[in-house]
């Protein structure tokens, strides 16, 4: 077991909440913080010395020089090397791999994460990933939604890391989504320029606030059914549930999305317990080669199918 280390909350993080707080000391995200949380991972003094500790809250508000024990979770036990069930290998060379992720599948493992994983199903299958990046997120340039299935690009070199992780942060992949969203937007083309940030009420959502990251979703509509839409997506950035939170917004949320406001009903009807997104192309400069490379993606099943329930 890796010893308990302490940290100090700096002065500049005085009166933030736990989790965010361990965000920024120790090169997280915020939910990675709250899993930790959640974990009983994180304590602070009972008192004024530190000998007794106590649980903390992610909400609790921490003031400065507040001393944090952390306890770390070992590599090991997030990561879990096991096959992953419809995992598919579109493209594998040198560099990278790109897969076909299924729904209900994380990217890399996490705290309060204990289902399958693109890098444990990688790994299973004997294909052999870049170690930059932390342990449990070796390999890693971009991620998906666990709800969300598609296209998704994975470095197996070192030099693939590199240049992919530059390039995702530069925002030069082109990243192509089809949503399913309820009604019809209006106008059926166009752009959504809107902040996405924490939602003040809910820990675990997002939502469209004054002081968020800038967001830029391009859409255009595909077909339209009635009750809902088909949506091509084109992300001009990639914020966390970028496109379900954009299309919730303007009051088209993706069908299947309960989280986001979805209609549970049409949802029922449709027979979807999840959001209707898929990554169906992903375009970028191949680190090795330096071409332009594309790579699409066909719907799933429960997809596919509440397609054609709307079409009858």
């Amino acid at each position: 077991m890796t010893p308990a280390e302490t940290v100090e909350v700096p002065e500049e993080l005085s009166g933030q909440r736990a989790d965010a707080v361990l965000a920024v000391v120790c090169g997280v995200s915020r939910s990675e913080g709250a899993g930790w949380i959640a974990q009983g991972r994180v304590r602070v003094p009972t008192g004024s010395g530190t000998q007794a500790w106590r649980s903390v809250k992610k909400s609790e508000k921490l003031a400065a020089g507040t001393v944090l024990r952390l306890d770390r979770p070992e590599p090991e036990e997030l990561l879990k090397v096991e096959p992953v069930e419809n995992l598919t290998v579109l493209h594998e060379d040198a560099d990278v791999v790109v897969v076909d992720k299924p729904v209900g599948v994380a990217a890399h493992p996490s705290p309060g994460w204990h289902g399958p994983t693109v890098i444990g199903g990688l790994l299973a299958a004997g294909i052999e990933i870049s170690t930059s990046g932390a342990q449990e997120r070796r390999g890693i340039v971009h991620r998906l939604d666990v709800g969300t299935s598609g296209v998704m690009v994975v470095a197996k070199s070192e030099r693939a890391y590199t240049l992919l992780k530059s390039a995702f942060r530069e925002r030069t992949p082109q990243k192509t989504y089809h949503a399913l969203v309820q009604g019809l937007p209006d106008p059926t083309e166009g752009t959504i320029d809107a902040p996405i940030g924490r939602h003040p009420g809910h820990d675990w959502r997002f939502a469209v606030v004054e002081d968020g990251r800038a967001a830029r979703t391009h859409y255009e509509l595909i077909e339209a059914y009635g009750r809902a839409s088909l949506m091509n997506v084109a992300l001009e950035t990639g914020r966390t549930h970028q496109i379900r939170v954009h299309f919730s917004a303007l009051g088209h949320p993706c069908c299947g999305d309960l989280t986001y406001g979805a209609d549970p009903r049409l949802a029922a009807d449709l027979g979807l317990t999840r959001q209707w997104l898929h990554a169906v192309r992903l375009g970028f400069t191949h680190p090795g080669t330096g071409e332009d490379v594309s790579f699409n993606s066909d719907y799933p099943q429960d997809l596919h199918q509440a397609l054609e329930i709307l079409k009858r």
